[in-house]
């Protein structure tokens, strides 16, 4: 190869190369650029973040600061506190504690941080410093590491050797520490301690009391009782008008004194909270009627009525307690008499079924009297309080019975209350809830058959409007009359039944009675009043009192109302030929003969109450069929073994044996012996939700609640009538 191409070639290798290393720098000149670039931009982030970090750190000073300001203060607040405060980890060791806390330790150096709470109950024994009482060191000690060791910690209180009392309470924490506090009870035990002794001491003045005023109660009563006695005595002797009044007085100022002793020792007992009820089956409508007889007397004098309006279908036997229920209506009632110059005292009773066999019975007292001021109003059941009428004169008496009334009725869980008007009168209403004893006497649905008219002849309106109420409520048109001339006089047609008030016969009406026999021959008379002899030579059905009973007075018009014969109204027989009708003898005996195969329906009823027995024998007595009582569960069986009924009426709460228990084991004699299903009716006062589910899961077809319907009774006898007997029903048996 020649030279020249040699050195050509080497030409083109160096200039190869230095356009490669050209390349090469530019690119490394890109690169650092880019370096440079990146190198600039971390720079300025290392600088912001340098002084982000500048500024935490700053923050994390002034945090650092803050909560040790926080901490200070806490445990500053901490040391100023009374009470001892402690916190001890979770080995049980002591991490702080105030100095009301090691106070108690008497500057023992043991006691601080570091120490265990073992050491320090176990100082508490050897030191001295706490009471242990009849316990031994070990027992007190294990009886508080016991404790600590339980979760949730129980509080305990212990007693210092100086006296003053701590109490500990501990809560664990989350974490395993323990925060202690050691509260010093010493004034709280100390006033407590006071509070007793007053109390013992209110209660010994209190036994002090009841006895001085019971000792004072028959101390007075002695005397006075003779005092009473004896003017009783005298008014039985030949007295001129001057003694007459003077024994009066003497016999009523005795009397009045007597009952405030009474008002002052009920008080006395209820205050001391020593009152107790007893209760007791009681009539209460018989109970009303009792008081109203007895404060007769005191309105002979003014024109005053006494009237009793009794719910006619409302039960009256009930269980509570009668002495105090006696005493509360004759507070109210002769309060109202008291304050009544002119007009009536009405007491209205009504009430609801309140269920479980109770009923909550309202009582109001009506007067005409004064009224009461409305200022006034809610002063009236205070105690030592009257109010004045008109004329601003005081009324005798304590002013402790309506006092004495509300509580009585509170304790009987009732409640009391007064509408009243100035000069047109009050009224006094409470309510009790009570259980019922017997249910009612008269159904809703009784009826009479026989007795449609009654005649009313008395001047007393207000009894008036309450009789002809009740006869309406028996189906009875009522038309009365105030004076006996109007009632001769005027044209009507014959009643049923004739009242006449006594007092019309009193003040010259004697003629009466013979008027209205010579009228009406036939007409059966009743006598508003005592005195039958009042009615002279007139036929008297009966002598009802007023206000009058609701059972004498439906017992007086249930009794006329049986002794109506039904009137049987003569069909005329059409004479026929014997020809026409030839077979006529043929077809009658079979009929005849099928009528008298039939049987009655047999029914049994299992109660153990005779008045409820004779209420079930009254709703039934129209009707054609055999019955018979069981007195409990046990004769409830045996007379189903023996009477084979058609039905049974079942009550449910019975001796011996109950209702559901009877029927079960009538059910299991129906299996044994292959005898057909009986249906078994309840007759129970249970009617709360769930009873009847109950009930007839025991074996019962049907379920009615007392107090019965006369209509419910009978439509359950009819639908349950099997084939083959006499019809049950009255119209059955015509049609």
């Amino acid at each position: 190869m020649e030279l020249s191409e040699k050195l050509a070639q080497e030409r083109r290798g160096r200039l190869a190369a230095e356009r490669l290393l050209e390349q090469k720098q530019n690119e490394l000149f890109s690169a650092n650029s880019r370096l440079g670039q990146h190198a600039r931009a971390l720079s300025v982030e290392i600088i912001e973040k340098r002084n982000e970090a500048e500024e935490l750190k700053g923050e994390n000073t002034r945090v650092r600061s803050d909560l040790k300001t926080a901490e200070r203060r806490l445990w500053d607040s901490i040391q100023t506190i009374q009470d001892g405060f402690a916190v001890f980890d979770m080995n049980d060791c002591m991490v702080h504690a105030n100095d009301s806390y090691l106070s108690v330790f008497d500057g023992l150096e043991e006691i601080r941080p570091g120490v265990s709470y073992v050491r320090i109950v176990q100082l508490l024994v050897e030191e001295g410093i706490v009471d242990i009482g009849n316990k031994t060191p070990m027992e007190w000690r294990d009886s508080m590491l016991t404790r600590w060791h339980t979760d949730p910690i129980e509080p305990r209180v212990i007693r210092l050797w100086n006296g003053e009392y701590i109490k500990l309470v501990d809560r664990r924490a989350s974490d395993g520490d323990t925060v202690t506090l050691a509260l010093n009870i010493t004034e709280q035990i100390r006033h407590e301690a006071e509070l007793n002794k007053a109390r013992d001491n209110a209660e010994a003045a209190n036994r002090a009391k009841s006895a001085f005023l019971a000792n004072m109660s028959h101390e007075i009563r002695t005397p006075m009782n003779g005092v009473v006695g004896m003017a009783d005595l005298l008014t039985d002797t030949p007295l001129d008008d001057e003694q007459r009044l003077y024994v009066d007085t003497i016999k009523n100022s005795g009397e009045a004194l007597l009952v405030i002793i009474n008002d002052v020792l009920d008080y006395s007992k209820i205050e001391a909270d020593k009152l107790t009820l007893n209760s007791e089956p009681f009539d209460l409508e018989q109970c009303i009627h009792e008081i109203a007889t007895l404060l007769q007397p005191s309105v002979q004098d003014k024109p005053v009525e006494i009237l009793v309006d009794f719910d006619m279908f409302l039960p009256t036997q009930y269980i509570g307690d009668a002495g105090r229920m006696r005493q509360i209506l004759t507070n109210l009632i002769g309060n109202a008499v008291k304050f009544t110059h002119e007009g009536h005292v009405a007491i209205r009773v009504v009430g609801l079924d309140a269920g479980d066999g109770k009923t909550r019975v309202h009582i109001s007292i009506e007067d005409t009297g004064i009224g009461i001021p409305p200022e006034m109003i809610d002063h009236v059941f205070g105690e030592f309080n009257q109010v004045e009428d008109e004329r601003n004169r005081k009324f005798e008496g304590t002013g402790l019975g309506l006092a004495i009334t509300k509580q009585l009725i509170e304790l009987m869980e009732g409640e009391v209350w007064v509408d009243s008007v100035v000069g047109e009168g009050s009224s006094f209403g409470f309510h009790v809830t009570l259980p019922v004893h017997e249910p009612a006497l008269i159904a809703p649905d009784d009826s009479l058959s026989h007795i449609n008219q009654a005649l009313i002849i008395s001047p007393m309106r207000g009894a008036v409007e309450i009789l002809t109420k009740q006869l309406a409520l028996l189906g009875i048109k009522a038309l009365s009359f105030d004076r006996c001339d109007v009632a001769l006089a005027a044209d009507f047609k014959k009643p049923d039944i004739g009242f006449v008030d006594q007092i019309l016969l009193e003040k010259g009406g004697k003629g009466l009675a013979e008027g209205l026999h010579t009228k009406f021959p036939t007409l059966p008379l009743v006598l508003l009043g005592t005195d039958r002899e009042m009615l002279g030579d007139s036929p008297a059905l009966a002598v009802l009192q007023k206000p009058i009973l609701r059972r004498a007075l439906y017992e007086t018009l249930l009794n006329l109302d049986e002794s109506i014969p039904d009137e049987v109204e003569e069909t005329p027989v059409p004479e026929v030929e014997i020809e026409e009708v030839p077979e006529i003898a043929e077809i009658e005996p079979p009929v005849v003969e099928e009528q008298q195969t039939k049987r009655k329906m047999r029914i049994l009823a299992a109660e153990d109450n005779k008045t409820n027995q004779l209420v079930f024998r009254k709703m039934v007595k129209d009707l054609d069929i055999e019955l018979q009582f069981a007195n409990n569960g046990v004769e409830a069986v045996e007379l189903f073994e023996t009477f084979r009924p058609d039905m049974i009426f079942m009550d449910i709460s019975m001796p011996m044996m109950d209702g559901k228990e009877a029927t079960r084991t009538i059910r299991e004699i129906e299996e044994k012996t292959g005898l057909p299903r009986t249906p078994v009716v309840a007759l129970t006062a249970h009617a709360m939700a769930g009873d009847d589910t109950e009930i007839l899961a025991a074996g019962l077809d049907y379920y009615l609640t007392k107090p019965l319907r006369k209509a419910a009774i009978c439509d359950k006898v009819s639908e349950l009538a099997p084939e083959g007997v006499s019809p049950v029903m009255p119209d059955q048996a015509s049609g």
